[in-house]
């Protein structure tokens, strides 16, 4: 097909959310079987796969991130996919990644990284704008067509995402390809207030709280009743519905609360003041307006007082087109901010003193979601308190998407070539030796601005930096491209044990400060 060959007109005609479209998108997503029917019984067969690591969430929420535009630099960990030698990939940003970052990835696989280069196109939008990388290829035509002129057989190519919304969904439409997630009419489940009606479907224990509660009075009411029921809670915490990585969180304390007929009218003329937001520079005009459009929840704020210990674990799940559901991954949570509601980093595996019991609810929350129709990649995200000789886990969100915790374990299966044992709750390596690792994409230092992403490989040569094919374990950096401008960057350090592995962490950072400083 020649780059200027006409597209599907009747693809392109077809409005979006429009119910001709949802009909074609469903049409699309009925390949999905067959293609992983033929994938599994020939994992060498031939297929392309179009990545597009569009985080497609509000523009004004992106922008709280440091260096957000270089976070779609994060699923390169994908290129792991081009050790089947018929696989082809086709990866989007919306800018283009710097030559040494591709080569580092392609690098860090076994074989030949000069086969695997005629077997991966790099297409970009040239927009550095704060907005959804699919709503940029969606407004270049000419774009979408070298698109569907690298795709060599429709027939056996698919659609990954990092999160499914309309404009994906417009997307795969557009491209006549089918989408590998979940359908964007079900992602309402992965909202706050639909994760806590799945939680209720599943047994599964969450914090009390109110679902779909929208405008300030009814968030007051909420706070109200919560108190009122609870009469030692110190704090509550509200949450927008499609907040993420605690972005659309704020705190509500209780301090010096009236009790009784009074408590309502004081938390009304407090709540504009008293609210604690987890982004920055967010306001109350801005956060109640989203929060009214979007809805949300208010919640009790787990709290021990001091006499306990809290960990936030997490459940990483697959379900295929067929419905089986496969548990890939559990992780403790590294969580920051100003009331610890922000996601910094994590650690895998998750603490064996829980981690069959976090299999357990992550299950019954997997088999909902498969009833309900979802595919794909999630994440299940708890909280849990230790309680003398126990731990107690209440399920707190559900991420219908892939998070923080895909890219790292998705590294750490590429370089070791083995997978994740639900019995033991270890990643077993293909001689069977368990591995664990730290991961973090906030190594943050304003001295780190102006390092290049050829001086980070300088560094990694100079420190030896690397994993070690022999014995699998070392450290894998990525967000390389935020470094010289904001000075971000993260890394993956996998070793034998938590310890090791932090260890790890700790060289790879002192050896960059050292650089930076030089």
């Amino acid at each position: 097909m020649s780059l200027d060959a006409a597209p599907s007109l009747q693809a392109e005609a077809l409005p979006p959310a429009s119910d001709a479209e949802k009909q074609r998108f469903a049409a699309l997503q009925q390949r999905l079987t067959g293609l992983t029917d033929r994938l599994s019984t020939n994992t060498t067969a031939a297929r392309t796969v179009v990545i597009v690591p569009s985080l497609s969430f509000d523009p004004a929420d992106l922008a709280i991130i440091r260096g957000v535009s270089y976070y779609e630099e994060r699923l390169l960990s994908y290129l792991t996919l081009l050790q089947q030698p018929e696989t082809h990939l086709i990866y989007l940003t919306s800018q283009p990644v710097a030559p040494a970052v591709v080569e580092y990835y392609r690098d860090q696989l076994p074989g030949r990284s000069t086969e695997r280069r005629g077997r991966l196109t790099l297409l970009n939008c040239a927009d550095g704008s704060p907005h959804p990388l699919t709503r940029k290829i969606l407004d270049r035509p000419r774009l979408m067509r070298r698109i569907r002129t690298a795709i060599s057989d429709a027939e056996s190519a698919y659609l990954l995402t990092f999160n499914s919304t309309p404009l994906e969904r417009s997307l795969a439409v557009r491209l006549d390809l089918p989408l590998y997630g979940c359908d964007p009419d079900l992602t309402w489940l992965g909202t706050k207030s639909g994760s806590r009606q799945v939680f209720r479907e599943a047994g599964v224990s969450m914090p009390e709280g109110f679902e779909s509660v929208g405008e300030p009075q009814d968030v007051a009411r909420a706070l109200a009743s919560l108190k009122s029921s609870q009469p030692e809670l110190r704090r509550a915490v509200v949450k927008q519905n499609e907040g993420f990585s605690g972005i659309g969180n704020a705190i509500f304390p209780y301090d010096d609360a009236p009790s009784g007929s009074a408590l309502l009218p004081w938390i009304e003329a407090e709540l504009p003041h008293r609210l604690r937001f987890e982004a920055p520079n967010e306001t109350w005009e801005h956060y109640i307006e989203k929060l009214a459009r979007t809805s949300g929840i208010v919640e009790a704020f787990t709290d021990t007082d001091g006499n306990g210990e809290i960990r936030s674990p997490s459940i990483q799940c697959h379900i295929d087109p067929h419905g089986a559901v496969q548990i890939l991954s559990t992780h403790d949570q590294v969580m920051g901010g100003p009331a610890g509601q922000v996601f910094l980093g994590c650690s895998f595996p998750a603490d064996a003193a829980y981690v069959q019991e976090i299999h357990v609810a992550g299950r019954r929350i997997a088999e909902v979601l498969r009833n309900r129709g979802v595919i794909g990649r999630f994440g299940v995200d708890f909280i849990s308190v230790r309680h003398a000789e126990h731990w107690e886990h209440r399920a707190v969100e559900i991420n219908l998407r892939m998070g923080g915790t895909t890219h790292p374990y998705l590294t750490l299966q590429a370089l070791t070539g083995g997978s994740y044992d639900p019995t033991s709750g270890q990643h077993r390596t293909a001689a069977g030796e368990s591995r664990s690792y730290v991961a973090s994409d906030n190594l943050h230092n304003p001295a780190y601005i102006g390092l290049t992403p050829d001086d980070l490989m300088d560094i990694i040569g100079e420190q030896n930096l690397v994993v070690d094919p022999t014995s699998q374990q070392g450290i894998v950096f990525h967000l390389i491209g935020a470094l010289s401008e904001h000075g971000k960057l993260g890394a993956v350090c996998i070793a034998g044990d938590r310890a090791d592995a932090d260890a790890l962490l700790r060289r790879a950072v002192a050896a960059i400060e050292t650089a930076a400083a030089g």
